[in-house]
């Protein structure tokens, strides 16, 4: 089983004394630690507007930052927004493949949409059409970067002449692709794409082994490949926080995951927000009592129970990790930041796993890994067959239009521009 660490750069006010920017710091170099003690990934999303919950707004800035900066861990800008209106198709084919080249072939792009009215309707999208405007925009960033030149698409949501979309990524045909996944059908749909699920709903082992089941089984059976690549993996996020002594581990943590689950209802499920004006750290406080008064509700219990894997003893999360990697997760990511949870904390955690726990699954995952392979390689051999077999990459000549430049300047005539030279000579002499 493969490690990552998750962030959204949560930033609780008071914003004073560069609060930002601390944050900002503190994740580069919780960043680097786990590049050096060998963890796999970093992933950071894509958010706009969410104040104190999520400050990473420009993902791709902060990944070409992390990529000057570390050697080995593989570089997830996950999620980023796939529909149009948020960023066009053609941006993301060039940013991921300029990162991919900057950090030598390290990136994995993760697509999503977002669930929150904050971003949806700021960017005027619909959300019964969030999904097909995501899956459009994916299939056809697939074929910019692995195309050339791309050959123009004619679509329900946006449409492009023919380009030749550069730069291209190192890794071909392109980095492996995921999809953010918050609910079942969601799994489904990235086992029918042949997409990695990034599942973001926390699950006991117990479930994920039901959902990654029906992950595997869509994918054997009717996956139908949106990329020129396949990325069969199931991807679980979690808190984070470990400790010799669970007490301790809970004490440090477990508010700064309260507080990732308040603020996360806060923007998706409902409540009143004034943009600018907020300050869900301050209401949080306020209503801390009643939601530690709700914890003793056995289905919130649960609730809290799997989304706090990775929080506790090391023997604790040691074990936690064993039963997912018994029910077939391929990765754990541990989401990182969340409340007010101190940096030295988040360092020495990061510190403890690497040392204690990561090491006997890192064995493991080699020989687990190549398994896989072998068992899947007929099957992603049958998804491309679903499809009349790999995707084409090559572009007749007679089938790219010329582009006929334009001179623009020269469209202004004498008559057009002589009042202005005028205008400017007058202002000059006088």
């Amino acid at each position: 089983m493969k490690f990552g660490l998750f962030f959204e750069l949560t930033t609780p006010k008071p914003w004073d004394g560069g609060a930002e920017k601390k944050k900002l710091d503190e994740m580069m170099e919780q960043v680097v630690l786990a590049d050096k003690l060998g963890l796999d990934h970093v992933w950071v999303t894509e958010h706009h507007f969410m104040e104190e919950y999520c400050h990473a707004t420009a993902p791709e800035v902060l990944l070409a930052h992390a990529a000057a900066k570390t050697k080995n861990i593989r570089l997830g800008h996950g999620v980023r927004h796939a529909p149009p209106k948020y960023n066009h198709p053609a941006r993301t084919a060039e940013m991921a493949g300029t990162l991919d080249l900057v950090s030598d072939g390290r990136v994995d792009m993760g697509f999503g949409s977002s669930g929150s009215e904050v971003e949806l309707a700021a960017f005027n999208i619909q959300n019964d059409q969030k999904h097909d405007m995501a899956y459009e925009a994916i299939e056809q960033i697939a074929n910019m970067m692995a195309m050339e030149p791309f050959p123009g698409f004619e679509g329900k949501y946006f449409s492009m002449p023919a380009r030749n979309v550069i730069p291209k990524p190192m890794q071909k045909p392109h980095p492996p692709f995921w999809l953010a996944c918050s609910a079942r059908p969601t799994i489904y749909q990235a086992g029918k794409h042949g997409m990695g699920a990034m599942c973001f709903s926390f699950l006991s082992a117990s479930e994920a082994k039901e959902w990654i089941d029906d992950y595997y089984a869509l994918f054997k059976t009717e996956c139908r490949p949106l990329a020129h690549a396949v990325n069969p993996n199931f991807n679980l996020f979690t808190g984070f926080g470990v400790h010799k002594n669970e007490q301790v581990a809970c004490d440090r943590f477990l508010d700064g995951l309260r507080f990732f689950q308040w603020s996360l209802n806060h923007y998706y499920r409902g409540g009143a927000h004034k943009p600018g004006r907020e300050n869900l750290w301050q209401r949080f406080q306020t209503e801390r009592a009643e939601l530690l008064k709700t914890e003793n509700d056995e289905f919130v219990q649960r609730q809290f129970a799997t989304s706090r894997s990775g929080i506790g003893s090391v023997d604790q999360v040691r074990k936690r990790l064993e039963d997912l990697e018994g029910a077939g997760v391929d990765e754990v990511t541990f989401i990182m930041q969340m409340g007010d949870n101190k940096h030295e904390h988040i360092c020495e955690s990061i510190e403890l796993f690497a040392s204690e726990i990561m090491p006997e699954f890192k064995e493991r995952d080699e020989i687990r890994t190549r398994k896989k392979a072998e068992e899947l390689e007929p099957y992603v051999e049958a998804a491309f067959d679903r499809i009349g077999g790999p995707k084409v990459t090559h572009v007749p000549d007679d089938e790219i239009a010329d582009i006929t430049a334009v001179n623009y300047i020269a469209k202004y005539s004498k008559e057009e521009t002589a009042p202005v030279l005028g205008s400017i000579q007058k202002a000059a002499s006088g």
